[in-house]
């Protein structure tokens, strides 16, 4: 237990009961209602505590990406056993950028000491229940959360008044700052008045009656003591909390400079991406390495209990976060804090904060809501054959695209009849639960917790028993994908869209990295859109789309247009995302004066395989449907 916390815990002097606690029910409905009643707190606010902090699932007593166990997320983030960075790991170059050094950031420390973090430990005080009983135990763990809300609510009285728990509800965020716990409440609020109702990723019904006359009492919030706002040019909506936590752009020993590069976009370029990551390390952690110079950079940073905002880099300016330069140049990217990514779930807090910005930065920068323009890091293409195998996979199969693009008002649906030669990819995200191995580091051949995936698998036949797909760029040798948490080498992910390669009873097969790719037809949906296919027998396929030779001006190095391992073959189609120019933007000095951008021949994005690629303009013919 942390020194703070301890005192804390020592000084209210906290008993468990000292009655007999009944057996808990069976069904998760009555277990709210059974701890609301026992704790005084009203069920609609329990409710809507735990929907936003988990959509009421039990997610197999497995920890958040922010140590977050069970239906109320009580934070245990010694047990979770956080790590460093994900920048850290592997051989991506975070940069991506042929004409500057690998960049090879140092390894962060985890910071364990948060009380926002160990919030279990009070909970187990409150309840006299164990530990570990509060995180594998919804029931138990629903009675923790009722503790300490009750607990938040003494100084400011007991009330059955729903609007009276508005500084219960923003203390229980954990939230150090006014504007991110009032954030958070005043989410609780609207999925109190609105209402919700679904059933849980463990099959248990649960109904959140809508209350359109609760008035919470906001004023409450001044009586917490938390920090304001940190102040500076954020570019984030009205409706989310945002603090000013700026990247250095600073000059470095020996010609050298970091953490990002100075732009203008969008008069410079287009911003066309917005990259979603997941950290693998504790917010704390997260602010101190992206304020370290000599370490890489992302534009925003969203906190996992609350939803708060940090912004580091201006847009306009280029971050160090994808590992490729052109999409890097292109895109906008924000890390979503977390740590042991495999296995691990993401808060309903952290969705919706994050999905307001989303929805506020593409309709400022014009950037379509769909899946070829609002991607995750897993599907940024490797820049050259060597890279691709060292390319990142976060934020992997659990973070929930279907229900992410819901929030972001572009949902994921049918748009055509059911003959289209393009379907996108929609599984059933609860009952889609592919056997992944790879999440426990102890026993890695174990096989991970059963629990709803964005992923589908794809087999080389119409047969559950088929063998997998080959990824020639991940496995040289020619061997099949695996069920690995992080091998993406056969999998799609939703509202990915593929042209259809066949169709055989209940099963569809589209193009794959130059395979048939056979996945259940209940996975897809059809969709319209435009296609392309070769005008030749193969054409080369590329990770970024840089500009020819013969427009470089004389003082900037030509960059080489280096093909991937894979080819694009006749008669194979495969979806477009956009169309570009080709660009290179030449950022390799600390004065910005010196920048430039380079424009040549025309490409498409497509999605390949689990990543997107480019082909060149000249090389294909396009059709569009529907």
């Amino acid at each position: 237990m942390s020194r703070t916390l301890a005192l804390a815990v020592a000084t209210i002097a906290l008993t468990a009961p000292a009655t007999p606690v009944a057996a808990a029910p069976a069904d998760r409905q009555s277990q709210f209602r059974a701890a609301a009643a026992e704790f005084g707190v009203p069920e609609p606010v329990l409710l809507a505590v735990s929907y936003l902090e988990s959509r009421w699932d039990a997610n197999g007593g497995r920890p958040s990406t922010a140590a977050g166990y069970g239906p109320m997320h009580l934070t245990d983030v010694v047990a979770a056993n956080a790590g460093g960075s994900h920048h850290d790991e592997g051989s991506e170059d975070p940069r991506g950028d042929d004409s500057r050094e690998t960049l090879t950031p140092e390894p962060g420390e985890g910071d364990f000491d948060s009380p926002a973090l160990r919030t279990i430990e009070l909970a187990a005080d409150l309840t006299g229940t164990d530990a570990s009983v509060l995180r594998s135990d919804p029931a138990a763990n629903i009675r923790g959360g009722a503790a300490l809300l009750a607990h938040y609510q003494r100084p400011f009285g007991s009330s059955a008044d729903p609007g009276a728990w508005y500084g219960a509800v923003a203390r229980y965020s954990g939230a150090t700052a006014a504007g991110a716990a009032s954030a958070f409440a005043d989410e609780v609020f609207s999925v109190l008045r609105q209402g919700v109702e679904r059933v849980t990723d463990d099959g248990h019904r649960v109904r959140l009656a809508p209350a359109p006359s609760a008035r919470p009492d906001t004023a409450a919030v001044t009586r917490l003591g938390l920090r304001g706002p940190v102040a500076g040019p954020t570019e984030c909506p009205a409706t989310v909390a945002c603090d000013w936590i700026p990247a250095p752009y600073q000059q470095l020993p020996d010609n050298d400079y970091g953490n990002h590069d100075k732009a203008n976009r969008p008069s410079s370029a287009k911003i066309d991406y917005i990259v979603i990551h997941d950290t693998e390390a504790t917010w704390d952690t997260t602010l101190r390495l992206v304020q370290d110079p000599t370490y890489v950079s992302w534009h925003y940073s969203l906190r996992s209990a609350d939803g708060l905002i940090a912004q580091h880099v201006p847009v306009k300016d280029v971050g160090w976060h994808a590992g490729n330069w052109y999409v890097n140049a292109k895109s906008i990217g924000l890390e979503h804090e977390g740590f042991a990514a495999q296995g691990s779930w993401y808060t309903e807090a952290m969705y919706r904060t994050s999905a307001k910005l989303v929805r506020h930065l593409a309709a400022k920068h014009r950037i379509p809501l769909d899946r070829a323009h609002i991607i995750g890091h897993d599907n940024v293409p490797g820049t050259t054959p060597a890279t691709v195998r060292g390319m990142h996979w976060d934020p992997g199969p659990y973070w929930d695209w279907g229900h992410y693009f819901d929030l972001l008002g572009a949902p994921l649906r049918a748009e055509v009849g059911p003959w289209s030669p393009l379907v996108m990819v929609k599984p059933d995200y609860a009952s889609n639960r592919p056997a992944f191995f790879g999440c426990d580091t102890a026993n890695p051949s174990a096989l991970c917790p059963a629990r709803g995936s964005t992923s589908v698998i794809l087999r080389a036949a119409p047969s559950d028993d088929a063998p997998l797909l080959v990824d020639v760029g991940l496995r040289p040798d020619g061997s099949p994908a695996t069920m690995h948490i992080s091998d993406h080498g056969s999998r799609v992910d939703t509202g990915q869209r593929f042209a259809v390669a066949e169709r055989r009873g209940a099963w569809t097969a589209v193009w794959y990295l130059g395979q048939k790719g056979w996945l259940r037809s209940r996975d897809v949906v059809p969709v319209r859109g435009t296609l392309l296919t070769p005008v030749s027998r193969t054409i080369p396929v590329y990770g970024r789309a840089y500009p020819e030779a013969a427009v470089y001006p004389a003082h900037i190095p030509v960059q080489n247009v280096v093909p991937l391992q894979y080819t694009l073959s006749a008669r194979q189609w495969y979806s477009v995302g956009l169309d570009t120019s080709s660009e290179y933007y030449w950022a390799a000095s600390f004065d910005p004066a010196n920048h430039a951008v380079v424009r040549g021949e025309k490409y498409y994005e497509i999605q390949f395989g689990h990543r997107v690629a480019f082909v060149k303009a000249d090389d294909v013919r396009l059709v569009r449907w529907g």
